[in-house]
């Protein structure tokens, strides 16, 4: 029973990684239409859900698998034949392709990983996908009702005959469609999921996020214009997104999924923040003007799988950070979306996670819904950056987990129950480790300056400091050395608090060097020397020319 607990831990943190790498293409469109479900192909696609999907789905179908409670959303109760990502009408059964593209693409931004072979060693051949979706079809008797059978029936969606290409005109109506349809009331005027100022239910009664639809990662079945236009068309069933089928025509949905598309974000490719040096005073305020010229880094997070309490279901996914430097301070610009702004922290709600933490402890996991309170108003928002004490020395860096005893890392935290208080928000410490709580700094070490505001669906922080200080506990930033950066945050509404965060990989911040004076004189000496060598040439060989001129 130990080994299988732990298998189960161990499966739990594979699921976690998978979601942060969803493919970006593959052939999701079946060569071959689905087979007839034979005795044989049943047992063979029996053998593969019990290997490959029972874990998460539940041996008899029901969704209540050993790592069900431990996912957000929870994994499909295939019983009860409700299918959200088709592309059939409201109500209707999924077919067999639906089936097909959801079991080879998997769902971006939830556990459900792609099984398609060409994408992953181990997934599944196009043979294997479909023996286990006959199989999954076994579980709802609706499959067997041929008066149920949404092609038979004439309920499949067709898309657009004539697909306009993506195009600012598009766009353009597509905004005065969301607007007249109030897609802003659920999704915010921006499309960051801030429209409706408390959590909704599923239809299983199990707590949902409304979609930030800039984030095209966390689109479940596709963020591409073709998905969109079918969600608004075929509804999300169990979810409280309808079908606009008879709200909207089909160039209005069509126009509506082009404007979808252009609120999605795009992300930075680099891993290095080039810091822009400015004159004068560096702003504290988010909205000051000169951040507009600092070139921005975006770095995506994950939930903290390191160590109990291990957390998979993280909010804040990416945040965007840019840099600015004088002669004497440098400061940073963290932005990131989060629907609700959280203010309040009730310290006794805390989640005490001495259970978890116990050595030969099954599962150091934390349940998605009933083990911590994913309220609003229990737990406030937070922000971290994170840096290396020691100037680094190569490639070695400390662990990006809150480092080491022997590697200590300094924390620039910022909180935002102090900046709803009207304090300074943003506290130093350092940590050695994430057995051993951040140990603040001394009050008169505090050197963070900055502001904070929120605004649809959005924090915007900003963390000023000295270049250098004289404390041995702080990282001190040098022109022209690469310098590790990380984050740390917290949502919280979605129950984060203490080490049940999400976090990143270690990233870097660079402070361009003044090129010397010695290089422009060594680049005049070089051209001088060139050209005078030139001539030389010229000349040498002109010598050479007279004597052949002569002779002939």
């Amino acid at each position: 029973m130990r080994s299988i607990l732990k298998s189960q831990a161990a499966a739990i943190a594979a699921l976690a990684l998978v979601c942060m790498a969803m493919p970006a293409q593959a052939a999701f469109t079946p060569s071959k239409p689905m087979p007839e479900a034979t005795d044989a192909l049943l047992e063979q696609g029996k053998g593969i859900y019990f290997q490959r999907c029972s874990f998460c789905h539940g041996l008899l179908g029901d969704g209540e698998g050993p790592a069900a409670k431990y996912l957000d959303p929870r994994p499909r109760d295939f019983t009860l034949g409700t299918f959200k990502f088709r592309t059939t009408q409201s109500g209707e059964l999924p077919t067999n392709e639906d089936l097909f593209r959801t079991v080879s693409r998997g769902l971006h931004g939830t556990a459900m990983q792609s099984f398609d072979s060409d994408l992953f060693k181990n997934g599944l051949s196009e043979d294997e996908r479909w023996a286990v979706i006959a199989y999954i079809k076994t579980f709802a008797q609706e499959f067997g009702d041929p008066e149920l059978d949404p092609v038979k029936t004439g309920k499949v969606i067709p898309l657009p005959a004539n697909q306009p290409p993506y195009s600012p005109e598009l766009v353009a109506k597509g905004k005065v469609v969301f607007e007249k349809a109030k897609c802003w009331s659920c999704h915010g005027k921006l499309g960051r999921g801030d429209g409706n100022k408390e959590f909704r239910k599923d239809d299983w009664g199990f707590p949902i996020r409304i979609r930030n639809v800039t984030h095209p990662w966390k689109i479940k079945a596709g963020g591409e214009v073709k998905d969109i236009y079918m969600r608004f068309t075929s509804g999300i069933m169990g979810t409280p997104m309808p079908s606009f089928v008879k709200s909207l025509n089909e160039d209005d949905r069509w126009n509506l999924a082009n404007y979808i598309k252009s609120l999605q974000h795009q992300l930075t490719g680099h891993q290095t923040l080039r810091a822009l040096p400015v004159q004068g005073e560096l702003p504290d305020d988010p909205a000051d003007g000169a951040w507009d010229g600092a070139a921005p880094m975006d770095m995506r997070l994950a939930g903290q799988v390191v160590a109990a309490p291990r957390w998979q279901n993280p909010s804040v996914e990416m945040v965007t950070i840019q840099a600015l430097f004088n002669d004497k301070d440098i400061a940073f610009r963290i932005i990131w979306d989060d629907p609700f702004m959280d203010v309040k922290h009730d310290a006794e709600q805390e989640f005490d996670s001495a259970e978890l933490s116990k050595v030969g402890t099954f599962n150091s996991y934390v349940e998605a819904n009933d083990m911590i309170p994913r309220a609003l108003e229990t737990f406030r928002d937070a922000i971290a950056l994170q840096f290396p004490v020691k100037a680094p020395q190569g490639t070695k860096k400390p662990h990006f987990y809150r480092g080491s005893s022997s590697d200590q890392v300094h924390m620039w935290v910022w909180k935002a129950d102090l900046h709803a208080a009207g304090k300074q928000g943003t506290e130093e410490g350092n940590a050695r480790g994430w057995k051993q709580a951040i140990r603040p700094q001394a009050e008169d070490g505090q050197q963070i300056m900055g502001k904070a505001t929120w605004d649809q669906g959005r924090w915007s922080v900003v963390m000023k400091r000295p270049l250098k200080t004289g404390d041995k506990n702080d990282v001190q930033f040098e022109r022209g050395i690469f310098i590790p950066m990380s984050v740390n945050a917290w949502d919280g509404s979605n129950g984060e608090h203490g080490l049940i965060m999400s976090l990143s990989s270690w990233h870097y911040v660079f402070l361009e060097a003044p090129t010397p004076m010695s290089v422009y004189v060594y680049a005049v000496l070089a051209f001088l020397v060139a050209a005078a060598l030139g001539v030389w040439l010229m000349r040498k060989a002109e010598k050479e020319e007279e004597p052949a001129e002569q002779g002939a």
